[in-house]
């Protein structure tokens, strides 16, 4: 896959030694379970902070952040073990203790000079995220990477890898805030519940699951050849003004009551996306999205739940469909596969995963993730909130990730990539 993007200019990082960072205290060891819901989404989660020189430079950064880990991973003391297999077939930690992964790092230009983040760019953003030398799968890299790089303007990026099984969104929110709290002395606002155990399987399964994102898409393919297509990346924001622009659009002909900004927005960009790719009308299309179940489990999971609390959902459609229907058709689609996630539907994805071990297939698909609701950009360290952040890529071809922007949070950034040929078409559909 290529990236293309506007971005010329080149710079160096001269990146040290790798370090181990362990907990300050001694902390279990053995095996740490992993839910179903953990297996599904092993993937490497790449973000950067960016924090300015303010009055303090950039001289002791690294060794505050280094420092305020080791404290925290006595709490999040999973995060300094390593993945492995159990018997069963299934990612497991082993929590040995040995500690995080942790990279000081020299850039050769100011931190200006790398320019706006909210469009995700590895050539240059992944400059600041270390990758484990040699590494061949999720096992032979460390649950959590960090590198902090210094800038000669006195500014620095903190640069994370995160897998993604061991925590969703809020989760990973969560801890970053609370490495973040203990590097300013603070205690830890939510502190983390590590007993993943409440999300076992039923035994036994259920056999009849309304969970059912892992459908085949059926018919004739992709008019673009999504695969072999140079890819562009674009970045796309929606103010306040026009996300209520958009609500009131899917609402016009009264077919809906209702709709929440993620609904019309999720609907508007599968069905923009669908006719920029030109499928052919009688070709099934899904989107999948993340729900976050937290709240939707009963009882509801503990606060500070410490692990995936979500799932995916989905809607299926043919293309023509899609398309010539007004925006309320996408729309309610959404809505449906919102209404489906209650505690049977989470309870059921477990089961499924343990019956089957299927994964979402994503032929003809579009999966939506949204981090609009996360803080991310709190995260003080002691130099200040960053003053931008983001991810580095995003992690497949068919994710769109939603993205809070402004100071006021307002405003969402819709991120995606597309073939080369079909990026005008979608350029041109975001002019609402």
């Amino acid at each position: 896959m290529e990236y293309s993007n506007d971005r010329v200019f080149e710079f160096n990082v001269k990146q040290g030694e790798p370090a181990l960072v362990p907990p300050t205290e001694e902390t279990e060891k053995g095996l740490y379970f992993l839910s179903n819901l953990d297996q599904n989404i092993a993937v490497i989660v790449r973000t950067v902070y960016c924090f300015e020189a303010g009055v303090k430079g950039n001289e002791s950064a690294a060794e505050v952040i280094k420092d305020a880990l080791a404290k925290v991973l006595v709490h999040y003391y999973p995060l300094a073990g390593r993945l492995t297999i159990s018997s069963e077939g299934k990612l497991i930690v082993d929590c040995t203790g040995e500690g995080a992964v942790l990279v000081e790092a020299d850039a050769d230009c100011t931190m200006d000079m790398i320019g706006d983040i909210a469009k995700p760019d590895p050539i240059t953003l992944g400059k600041l995220v270390y990758n484990i030398p040699g590494a061949k799968n999720i096992l032979d890299i460390p649950p959590l990477v960090a590198q902090v790089t210094r800038f000669k303007c006195g500014g620095f990026v903190l640069g994370l890898a995160l897998n993604h099984c061991m925590f969703d969104g809020l989760g990973a929110m969560e801890f970053v805030n609370s490495w973040a709290e203990t590097a300013r002395g603070l205690p830890l606002t939510v502190p983390p519940f590590l007993d993943r155990n409440i999300l076992k399987s039923r035994v036994p399964p259920k056999i009849d699951f309304p969970h059912h994102e892992f459908a085949e898409i059926k018919g004739i393919s992709n008019v673009v050849d999504i695969d072999n297509d140079e890819m562009l990346y674009r970045s796309f924001c929606f103010d306040p003004k026009k996300l209520e622009h958009l609500k009131r659009k899917a609402m016009a002909d009264e077919a809906l009551d209702k709709c929440t900004t993620f609904e019309a927005l999720s609907g508007f960009v599968w069905r923009a996306r669908t006719q920029a790719l030109q499928m052919h009308p009688d070709q099934q299309t899904k989107l999948l999205f993340a729900v976050d179940g937290r709240s939707r489990f009963n009882p509801p999971l503990p606060k500070g739940y410490f692990g995936n609390g979500i799932v995916l959902t989905n809607s299926l459609c043919n293309v023509g469909q899609l398309i010539h229907n007004p925006l309320s058709f996408s729309v309610g689609l959404v809505q449906k596969a919102v209404k489906m996630v209650t505690d049977d539907y989470m309870r059921s994805a477990i089961d499924y995963f343990e019956v089957t071990r299927d994964r979402p297939s994503l032929n003809a698909t579009l999966l939506i993730t949204t981090w609009s609701r996360l803080s991310f950009h709190n995260s003080d360290f002691g130099w200040g909130e960053p003053m931008q952040s983001g991810p580095v890529t995003l992690p497949e071809k068919e994710v769109i990730l939603f993205l809070s922007h402004g100071k006021e949070e307002k405003s969402i950034n819709v991120l995606l990539g597309l073939p080369a040929t079909a990026m005008p078409i979608f350029e041109e559909l975001m002019q609402i």
